[in-house]
């Protein structure tokens, strides 16, 4: 099975995670936008991105586990439209994919892991002791957002297994 974890927002990522191992991780494609140059997400960029990881693994089932986010505390308004524009765009293109989606909450998968308040950068720590191997690619304090992608998808593989 073929899961594509997604913590999405601007500075988020998309993970590609297969029989318990991690195939690829790649931040949001995003774009430039009005005369601000303002970024938001690129949605025909993650369209492509998913289409030729998805036909590649064609005959197989897929799913696309998105982080569901809310509306936050203390959080302006426009970044939370702007947040939950991105949410929408992934759900749009998953939707017009006929890609099966499930959406799990922070607080489920980072309790699951042993992050709930935690430091945000100890989903990084725990994605590369949890799989070493992609620890070069989790290097920097940045790729936070890519170690919540991996985790998602892994506790998608993990608790999808203990269902069946």
């Amino acid at each position: 099975m073929l899961i594509i974890g997604i913590d999405p927002g601007i500075s988020g990522s998309i993970c590609f995670f297969e029989d318990g191992k991690i195939l690829d991780v790649i931040e949001m494609p995003t774009m430039a936008e009005g005369k601000k140059n303002k970024r938001q997400v690129n949605g025909s960029q993650i369209f492509n991105e998913i289409s030729k990881r998805v036909h590649k693994n064609s005959n197989q089932d897929i799913r696309v586990v998105i982080e569901q986010v809310s509306a936050m505390p203390g959080q302006g308004v426009t970044s939370m439209f702007n947040f939950g524009q991105s949410f929408g765009t992934l759900k749009g293109i998953c939707s017009a994919m006929q890609l099966p989606m499930y959406f799990v909450r922070p607080a489920k998968w980072k309790k699951y892991f042993g992050l709930i308040n935690s430091e945000k950068d100890a989903s990084r720590t725990k994605a590369i002791e949890t799989f070493p191997y992609f620890s070069s690619k989790l290097s920097k304090k940045k790729d936070s957002n890519k170690a919540d992608a991996i985790l998602i998808a892994s506790f998608y593989h993990e608790t999808h297994k203990i269902e069946e």
